[in-house]
């Protein structure tokens, strides 16, 4: 069988195009599925929070509240691979305000009304281990690079904990990386450190990574 020219040249033009368009069916570029966002505190009420020590606290306005002593609120979820984020504030009533986000937390066995084993994103702007540095109970362990906040502001602290890596990012600024593997998974809890303060809590979301 013999082809003219230019018919042989519309085959090879048609196969190439079978052939570009079968690749894009065998393999389409899929869409990367990522976690969403889930609410930790639904903004009426303290449903899935328990709390721990002194500190009393409500709910107003779509706000978490803690003051009138030591103590700390646990969320329920236990994590150990994640990101969580929310806003805070804190205010000074005479005594320095003290403040911070716990996670992988659990409350101590012999005193659970006392300081969680665990790690915590410091929140406080009057001491030198201050807003974004991460502590151990009693050990200020990962330094933060700046302090951005002051008392009686609101700001938005977002935690990312994966595997051994911590980082901390204050106000969309990552200020503290750290690798530490002493705790594996726990809560997350929130602290309310003296009774001469006022601690808020707003949007509050985590999401677990694998």
């Amino acid at each position: 069988m013999k082809f003219k020219a230019g018919s042989l040249l519309v085959i090879i033009a048609v196969l190439f195009c079978f052939i570009g368009n079968s690749k894009t069916a065998i393999a389409p570029d899929l869409p990367k599925m990522q976690p969403d966002w889930i609410s930790l505190f639904n903004g009426k009420d303290l449903t899935g929070f328990t709390s721990r020590g002194d500190a009393v606290w409500t709910v107003r306005d779509g706000v978490l509240f803690g003051e009138g002593g030591r103590g700390h609120i646990y969320a329920d979820p236990v994590v150990k691979n994640f990101e969580i984020k929310g806003e805070f504030r804190i205010t000074n009533k005479g005594k320095g305000a003290n403040s911070g986000l716990y996670f992988r937390a659990h409350p101590q066995k012999d005193d659970p009304n006392s300081f969680p084993e665990g790690y915590e994103a410091q929140i406080c702007n009057n001491q030198e281990a201050s807003t974004g540095w991460l502590w151990k109970p009693a050990t200020p362990t990962g330094k933060a690079s700046a302090l951005l906040t002051k008392d009686g502001e609101w700001f938005q602290m977002r935690v990312k904990a994966m595997g051994s890596l911590i980082q901390i990012w204050v106000k969309d600024s990552l200020v503290m990386t750290h690798a530490d593997e002493e705790y594996k998974e726990g809560q997350f809890a929130i602290q309310c450190h003296n009774d001469h303060m006022l601690v808020e809590v707003r949007n509050l979301y985590y999401k677990a990574l694998k």
